[in-house]
């Protein structure tokens, strides 16, 4: 027998990195044991899947299943209530893999078809893996917070830089395009100066897919001492913000400004700017996810602080061992092993021949 389900939560997939702010929802419906409408969102197109599905259906509609990766919305944003689209067609029953976490919706969204007369129900064989294609949409609407991930490639030995020469790559060049591939789910990403200085990186999304908005490219650098020619600065098409404190040169922030650069005062503890006003930054513009791609001292304030969520980091076949290397996490570290941080749900990615990523979710305390 098909699995309507699963066909659904493929459609969603398609909508990845094409739909935020608003979650990736597929949609199939089904009548006499035949698909006779599919949808998949994207934020470009505007009607969310129920709506496209519907379109395809037709009269067909009437009397079928209709299977949801998500509970339908009952409220009106860009578009109107799917709820109401659902009741007018004349759809039998609703089937979803999820609730929405949304608080304007939470279960009214059923609810509503169920008044209706539609017959509802939640298939809870597929939440986990709904709850976890739309990862950084549950987590913002559960916390009113992006999701962080801290992002690094290392070496067995935990080494993300050596002490000289750091020319050339820690992982290979299938590992980096599964980072462009994690970098294109993304809505933001951010680094310290440091990392602009050494690598003049550029921190773009580079998978070629489409995006529903640019990726927002930060850079903490508390005095602007980036420099005006770099990569990132002369690439920036709107798409570029330095978080600075507010003892930086008012010179240089217009120098920054003029070039196209967003510059964000967030004052933090020892004249460092603040990640947490970021995050409330990211959060008021509805932001779903930030990537931290940095180096060891920023990596640690995000780790140490429970800002951070989740790790995932991308090991290579190399040892560099010594005490001058970088650590993925410096900083002051933990002074005594029962006070180590703990991550758990670990899951270990296979990414090419010798290499692995390791995902794990940081234990708020």
């Amino acid at each position: 027998m098909p699995d309507f389900m699963q066909e659904a939560l493929e459609l969603a997939r398609q909508g990845r990195g094409r739909t935020s702010p608003n979650p990736a929802v597929g949609a199939v419906i089904v009548r006499d044991g035949e698909v006779v409408g599919r949808g998949s969102h994207t934020w470009a197109a505007m009607d969310h899947a129920e709506i496209i599905a519907l379109r395809e259906a037709g009269e067909r509609a009437r009397g079928a299943t209709v299977y949801l990766t998500l509970e339908p919305c009952c409220h009106t944003g860009r578009t109107g209530p799917c709820t109401n689209a659902l009741i007018q067609s004349g759809v039998g029953r609703v089937v979803a893999a999820m609730s929405d976490p949304n608080p304007e919706v939470g279960g009214e969204g059923l609810q509503r078809l169920r008044e209706a007369g539609i017959e509802v129900a939640i298939d809870d064989r597929y939440t986990s893996e709904a709850e976890r294609l739309n990862e950084a949409f549950v987590h913002f609407m559960r916390t009113g917070k992006p999701l962080v991930t801290v992002k690094a490639a290392l070496t067995l030995d935990g080494k993300i830089a050596a002490p000289q020469d750091n020319i050339g790559w820690i992982t290979s060049e299938v590992a980096r395009a599964d980072v462009q591939q994690i970098r294109h789910l993304s809505d933001a990403i951010l680094t310290g100066l440091g990392t602009v200085r050494e690598d003049d990186c550029l921190l773009t999304d580079r998978s070629g897919l489409e995006r529903s908005r640019p990726l927002l490219r930060i850079v903490l650098d508390s005095q602007l001492r980036i420099p005006l020619t770099s990569k990132i600065v002369t690439s920036a098409r709107g798409d570029v913000m330095v978080v600075c404190t507010s003892a930086a040169s008012p010179e240089r922030r217009k120098a920054l400004e003029e070039l196209g650069i967003q510059v964000l005062v967030a004052d933090g503890p020892g004249g460092r700017p603040d990640p947490r006003k970021i995050l409330d930054y990211l959060a008021e513009r509805r932001y779903l996810s930030l990537m931290v791609e940095a180096g060891s001292h920023v990596n640690w304030t995000m780790l140490d602080s429970q800002i951070a969520d989740k790790i995932l980091f991308y090991y290579a076949p190399k040892i560099l061992g010594g005490l001058r290397s970088l650590p993925v996490a410096g900083g002051s570290g933990r002074m005594r092993r029962a006070d180590a941080m703990l991550l758990d749900r670990v899951t270990i990615h296979p990414i090419s021949e010798n290499e692995f990523a390791v995902e794990a979710y940081l234990v708020k305390l």
